[in-house]
């Protein structure tokens, strides 16, 4: 027998071996479906356990309510917030309101967040700037956002500056502080080693520094977004005309405690989107990280 006939029986013994035995090909085709169920069904379940306590805890709450073991002056009940909330929102008011807070934080936001992402990166690369600007900016931190409140109405008035002022000035430590942190924290072997590939000094912030520094850089934009909603909260008792604290403050003067719920579940609301907005960004600009992959 030729080599190449003895090749050819060698394959087909060999294919034979690995192949799949028949009852295993058979039985495949009976559990292989409830296998992929039975994955569909755990997705689910992760996606809906997260929900869990806050449906138990609205499902006792409208009991409660149900049943008189609550004042409905003290708490309303959930369904009766639900029609506060709907005709609200009827009467074009609820949007009106959201908007308004809406643009003051995210105004507030990128003014505050933008200063601390640039001065965070300017103390955190050059020594000099650290030494020149850092204590100062540590010094003011410790200072209560609330507690400068008088001040600022002294400065700016009841008008939207002061607002925008107080938000601005609490969302832009958390960015500072991870920012810098961020920078500080690159491993200096991956910069030694962009140098040796002949990286400029942008190349080295655009390829290695900034994506090194991301991941603190998003947690500082994560703890000020939520920040700015706590903020705003004040910010808006401070005689403002609309938002939601206006809707709030005016709500409470009425004795209207289902619309006072409204508007501390807006909040609420506001703060999750904002937070699922941050962890968006964290998986789309680490998604070269094996931690966010």
């Amino acid at each position: 027998m030729s080599s190449s006939h003895k090749d050819l029986e060698a394959l087909c013994s060999l294919e034979s071996a690995f192949a799949q035995p028949a009852w295993y090909v058979a039985s495949k085709s009976t559990w292989w479906p409830w296998l992929k169920v039975q994955r569909f069904l755990q997705v689910v379940a992760e996606r809906l356990l997260p929900w869990l306590v806050p449906v138990l805890l609205v499902s006792v709450w409208q009991i409660a309510s149900s049943q008189g073991w609550m004042s409905v002056r003290v708490l309303p009940a959930p369904l009766a917030v639900v029609d506060a909330a709907w005709a609200l929102a009827l009467s074009g008011e609820l949007a009106k309101h959201v908007q308004i807070s809406a643009g003051r934080a995210l105004l507030g936001l990128a003014v505050g967040g933008g200063l601390g992402l640039v001065l965070g990166l300017l103390t955190g690369s050059i020594r000099w700037a650290e030494t020149l600007l850092d204590s100062s900016i540590q010094m003011v931190r410790n200072i209560p956002a609330l507690a400068l409140i008088p001040l600022v109405i002294l400065w700016f008035g009841i008008d939207e500056i002061a607002k925008l002022f107080l938000i601005a000035v609490a969302v832009f430590f958390p960015i500072y502080i991870n920012t810098f942190h961020g920078i500080r924290n690159v491993d200096p072997g991956l910069i030694e080693m962009g140098r040796t590939y002949g990286l400029s000094r942008w190349g080295l912030y655009r390829h290695i520094i900034l994506p090194g520094a991301m991941s603190s850089v998003l947690v500082g934009l994560r703890f000020s977004l939520g920040l700015m909603w706590v903020i705003l909260i004040v910010a808006e008792t401070i005689s403002a005309q609309a938002g939601i604290g206006y809707l709030t403050m005016n709500a409470r003067e009425f004795l209207q405690t289902d619309v006072v719920l409204v508007g501390i579940l807006l909040y609420a609301i506001l703060g999750k989107l904002a937070d699922v907005f941050a962890k968006g960004l964290e998986r789309y600009w680490l998604r070269w990280h094996p931690g966010y992959q």
